[in-house]
C-alpha cells in the first residue's frame, strides 16, 4: 500500500504541475514553433498511457532507489537526471527529424522536464518517508 500511495504521490504531482505549465506554455511556446502540427486538444488515451508509464520509470528509477538509501536529495537529483535524459531523447529526436523544432524548444522543454521530474521524484520521496516506506 505504501508504494501504490508513493507512486501515485508522484503520478498526481507530475500531472497536476504538467498541465499548469501546458496550460499556460501550449500557445506561448509551442504553438508558435510547432504550428498546425500541434492539434487543437490532445488526445487523452495516448497522454494518459505516458503519464502511467513514465511515472513508473520515475518512481521505478529514482524514487524507490532514493528510499532505500533514505535520502531526499538523491530523489531531487536523479528525479533532475532522469527528467534531462528522457526530455532530451525526446526533443533531441524531433530537432533532428522535424522541420520546424528549435534548439529554443529543445532547450526549454528539457529543462521543464528536468524540474518536473526532480519535483515529482522528491514528492514521490516525502509520501513515502512520511508513511514509513524507507530502507
Amino acid at each position: 500500500m505504501k508504494v501504490l500511495l508513493s507512486y501515485l504521490a508522484v503520478a498526481v504531482s507530475f500531472v497536476a504541475i504538467d498541465m499548469v505549465w501546458l496550460s499556460l506554455m501550449a500557445e506561448r511556446l509551442y504553438r508558435p514553433v510547432l504550428g498546425d502540427i500541434l492539434k487543437p486538444q490532445p488526445a487523452l488515451l495516448p497522454a494518459a498511457v505516458f503519464y502511467l508509464i513514465y511515472t513508473i520509470g520515475l518512481y521505478g528509477f529514482v524514487v524507490w532507489p532514493a528510499q532505500q538509501a533514505e535520502s531526499p536529495l538523491r530523489a531531487l537529483l536523479f528525479g533532475a537526471l532522469f527528467g534531462c535524459v528522457t526530455y532530451a531523447t525526446y526533443d533531441l529526436t524531433n530537432q533532428a527529424t522535424l522541420r520546424n523544432w528549435s534548439t529554443a524548444l529543445s532547450i526549454a522543454d528539457i529543462c521543464w522536464g528536468s524540474v518536473l521530474a526532480a519535483i515529482s521524484a522528491l514528492v514521490g520521496y516525502l509520501v513515502a518517508h512520511r508513511l514509513g516506506a524507507g530502507a
